[in-house]
């Protein structure tokens, strides 16, 4: 029977338009390193991509506040989190119409997490929204 490891990583990214596309980069380097690939790792790109275009978008925290991302691995669950200094909200997918091009990325995450939500932050600045993916195989992970 193989032992389950937990898989970390942690990073910060400035809060601009940039900071979808170095989290999926980032996301992607860290995943090959993990040998996660396939559909749960387009999965967690798009995910985190949502997560953090959100939190860009929408989070109404001050000018200089960074975003926070964490990923873990652990027992078959790939989970993405996203912190920022806004405040917590309740996130419910909103209502887009079908010529709309924003308003889907709760959406998504819903459709394509087995869970997902949210939790504030620690010391009372802000919120982390997360989404977990699974079952993503184990074994080849070093």
């Amino acid at each position: 029977m193989a032992s389950q490891q937990t898989h970390e990583a942690v990073w910060f990214l400035t809060r601009c338009s940039r900071a979808p596309g170095r989290a999926r980069a980032a996301l992607r380097a860290r995943l090959r390193e993990w040998k996660v690939e396939g559909e749960p790792a387009q999965t967690a790109e798009l995910l985190l991509s949502e997560l953090v275009t959100n939190a860009v978008r929408h989070a109404g925290a001050p000018q200089g506040r960074d975003i926070g991302v964490r990923v873990t691995r652990h027992g078959g669950v790939l989970r993405v989190e996203v912190a920022d200094a806004g405040d917590p909200v309740d996130l419910e997918p909103g209502a887009a119409r079908p010529c709309d091009e924003r308003g889907r990325g709760l959406f998504i995450v819903a459709a394509l997490s087995v869970r997902w939500g949210q939790f504030p932050r620690p010391h009372g600045i802000g919120k982390t929204v997360w989404a977990e993916i699974g079952p993503v195989p184990e074994g080849a992970a070093c």
